[in-house]
C-alpha cells in the first residue's frame, strides 16, 4: 500500500539505517526500536500500530509499552473501541485504521440447514472450548453442521477437537488451510462464528463480511469495534448455551440470518481495501510531512 510512492524498510528491529519515519506494530513488542528512533530522531516522526496483545494484555502494566506511546506522533488502532481503552493523552493522537479484505461475490447458500464456519487456530485466547460446549447444546436432529478451521497450536484442544469430530459427525475439524480455502469456506457458510475472549480486531471478521458472510461474535471489546456496539449477532463470552441458541434461532429463522446480514452489510464499507491504504497512505504522509 506505500510502494507506489515510499520505499518501506521492513524490519522485526530496526537496524538503524536512515529512514524518514517509523511505523511499528506492537508497542511493547517494538519498545526497544521505538526507542532507538526516538532518541536519534532529530524530529522525525513516530506512529504505533496497537494489537489485541498491546490493548487487552500490556496496557496499562507495562512501562515499555507506555513509553512507546508517549514517544509516538500516531497512534493507530484496528477498531473503533479501542480508542476508549487509551489514556486521553494518547487517544488525542489516535486513529481507526480498519484492516480490509478484497469484496467476494455473493454465492447463494444451501437452503434447509446452517453451515457455519469457524476460522481461527485452536489457541485459548479464539475459546474453542464455547464451541465445542456449544455443539452438545444443540439437539442432534437439527441440520446444523459446523466446520472448523485453524492449527492446532495447542495440542490439548486440537485433541479435543479430533475427538469431538469422532463423536459427532455434524463438527468437522479441517485443522490448518491455505489462505485462499479458508476463504471460499467463509464464502459457502452461512455463517463465521468468531467466540475469542481476546481480540484485537480480528481480520476473520473483515474476510466473512466481505466475502458476504454474516458473524456470530462474542460480545467482547474487540469484536464491538468491528461489528458496532448495537450489532444483533453478540453472544456472551464462554456462553456455549448463548451461542447454541443464537445457531438454533438461525436456523430455524430466517429474519435472524437477514437481520445479520443487513447489519453486516451497513459495515462493509469500513473494511474495503481502497479505504485501508488511503489510510495508510495518509499516516505516511503526515508523519515525512515538514514540521
Amino acid at each position: 500500500m506505500l510502494r507506489d510512492r515510499y520505499r518501506p524498510i521492513v524490519q522485526t528491529d530496526w537496524s538503524g539505517e536512515p529512514a524518514d519515519a517509523l511505523i511499528a506494530l506492537h508497542a511493547r513488542r517494538s519498545a526497544e526500536s521505538i526507542a532507538r528512533f526516538h532518541e536519534q530522531s532529530n524530529g522525525r516522526r513516530i506512529a504505533v500500530v496497537l494489537t489485541g496483545t498491546d490493548l487487552y494484555k500490556d496496557l496499562p502494566e507495562s512501562r515499555e509499552a507506555a513509553a512507546s506511546l508517549d514517544a509516538a506522533d500516531r497512534v493507530v488502532v484496528l477498531q473503533d473501541d479501542a480508542l476508549r481503552l487509551l489514556a486521553a493523552k494518547w487517544r488525542r493522537k489516535a486513529e481507526v485504521i480498519f484492516q480490509s479484505a478484497p469484496l467476494l461475490a455473493k454465492r447463494a447458500k444451501p437452503r434447509g440447514r446452517l453451515d457455519v464456519v469457524v476460522v481461527g487456530h485452536l489457541r485459548e485466547e479464539k475459546d474453542p472450548r464455547t464451541l465445542f460446549e456449544a455443539m452438545r447444546h444443540i439437539p442432534r436432529g437439527l441440520p446444523i453442521r459446523i466446520r472448523h478451521i485453524g492449527a492446532p497450536l495447542d495440542a490439548v484442544l486440537g485433541d479435543l477437537a479430533r475427538t469431538l469430530e469422532r463423536e459427532d459427525p455434524r463438527y468437522r475439524y479441517s485443522g490448518a488451510l491455505s489462505h485462499g480455502l479458508a476463504r471460499a469456506a467463509m464464502q459457502r457458510a452461512h455463517v463465521l462464528v468468531h467466540p475469542s475472549v481476546v481480540e484485537g480486531g480480528a481480520n476473520v471478521i473483515v474476510e466473512a463480511i466481505t466475502a458476504g458472510t454474516p458473524v456470530i461474535a462474542s460480545r467482547i471489546s474487540g469484536n464491538v469495534g468491528m461489528l458496532g456496539r448495537d450489532y444483533p449477532g453478540f453472544f456472551e463470552p464462554r456462553d456455549a448455551q448463548g451461542l447454541a441458541k443464537r445457531l438454533v434461532h438461525a436456523l430455524e429463522d430466517p429474519r435472524e440470518l437477514s437481520c445479520l446480514r443487513c447489519a453486516c452489510d451497513q459495515r462493509k464499507r469500513l473494511f474495503r481495501p481502497q479505504a485501508e491504504a488511503a489510510a495508510i497512505r495518509a499516516l505516511a504522509a503526515g508523519l515525512v510531512a515538514r514540521r
